[in-house]
C-alpha cells in the first residue's frame, strides 16, 4: 500500500478549515487500481455502535476493500453479488459462482479462498498501521499531560514554601493543575473514540467477508 492510498490523517488531526476551503474547487480524485483510496464510499454494514467515527472508518475500509478489486470475477464479485441476495441462502453462492465461471472459467472454490485470504491480509495491514497510528497519537497525549503535570506539581512545591508572600501564585497555579485534564479531555476521548472505532471497523468488513467465506466452504 503506499502512503497516499489510505488518508489516516483527518481522522487524527483537525482539517476541516482545509476541507471547507478546497470542497467546492477540487475535482474528484481517480483512485488507483488495487489501492485503498482516500474518498468515502457508502457501507452497508449494520452498526449499533455509538462511536461518532465509525460510520466515517467502515466507509474507508470499504472502498478500500472495493480499490483492492481486481478485473475479472473472483471473491469481491461473489461478496457482492452473494451480500445482496443474502449470505445465508445456498442458493445465492450457487448463482453467483454460476455466473463467475461463465466469465472466469478458471474459477474455483480454491481460487476464492485464497483471493478472501489476500484481501483479509490486506485489511490487516492497513488496520495495524492506522491502529499504530492512533496509540502513537495516544501516547505522545498521555506524555504531554504527564510532562504538564509533573511540571505543575513541581511549581506547586516551590510555591507552598513561600505561602506568606506568595499565595496568590500559589492558588493559580493549583487552578492551573485541576484544569490539565479538562483542557485535553476532548482530545483524549476522541483518539480513544477513533481507535475503537478503527477496531470495530476493521471486525465488521472482516466479519462480513468470513461469513461469506463461510458460505463457499458450506455451500460451494
Amino acid at each position: 500500500m503506499s502512503k497516499e492510498s489510505f488518508n489516516w490523517k483527518s481522522l487524527f488531526i483537525n482539517e476541516e478549515a482545509n476541507k471547507s476551503e478546497s470542497s467546492s474547487q477540487e475535482p474528484q480524485t481517480v483512485i488507483p487500481a488495487n489501492k485503498f483510496p482516500e474518498v468515502n464510499a457508502p457501507v452497508n454494514i449494520p452498526s449499533n455502535s455509538n462511536n461518532p467515527f465509525l460510520n466515517e472508518i467502515l466507509e474507508v475500509y470499504q472502498k478500500g476493500f472495493e480499490g483492492l478489486n481486481h478485473e475479472g470475477f473472483d471473491f469481491f464479485e461473489l461478496y457482492k453479488s452473494v451480500s445482496a441476495v443474502g449470505v445465508t441462502n445456498p442458493q445465492s453462492y450457487q448463482m453467483a459462482f454460476a455466473m463467475g465461471k461463465s466469465l472466469n472459467p478458471g474459477l474455483s472454490k480454491e481460487v476464492l479462498m485464497e483471493k478472501a485470504k489476500h484481501y483479509l491480509s490486506e485489511i490487516d495491514k492497513v488496520h495495524q498501521k492506522y491502529d499504530a497510528t492512533g496509540n502513537a497519537k495516544k501516547s505522545d497525549l498521555n506524555n504531554k499531560l504527564t510532562q504538564e503535570k509533573n511540571t505543575l506539581t513541581k511549581a506547586i512545591s516551590d510555591l507552598e514554601l513561600k505561602i506568606s508572600e506568595l499565595q496568590k501564585e500559589l492558588d493559580q497555579k493549583k487552578s492551573e493543575f485541576e484544569k490539565v485534564d479538562l483542557h485535553n479531555q476532548e482530545d483524549f476521548s476522541q483518539i480513544e473514540l477513533k481507535i475503537e472505532a478503527n477496531n470495530i471497523a476493521r471486525q465488521r468488513i472482516v466479519d462480513s467477508i468470513n461469513t461469506v467465506l463461510t458460505g463457499v466452504n458450506q455451500y460451494l
